[in-house]
């Protein structure tokens, strides 16, 4: 019984995992880190 579960487990994973790959999570890693660092110019507009 256990067998069938932690193949089904393991399979759910790489489903989960090639769901993630082709949505595009892992394109951009490095942004998120640079976009830190620089500074904006300009205040957010607010729509009203």
């Amino acid at each position: 019984m256990l067998i069938p579960v932690a193949l089904g487990l393991g399979f759910a994973g790489l489903l989960a995992f090639l769901w993630a790959l082709k949505s595009g999570q892992f394109d951009d890693l490095d942004g998120a880190a640079h976009r830190i660092l620089f500074d904006d110019d300009e205040p957010p507009k607010r729509e009203v």
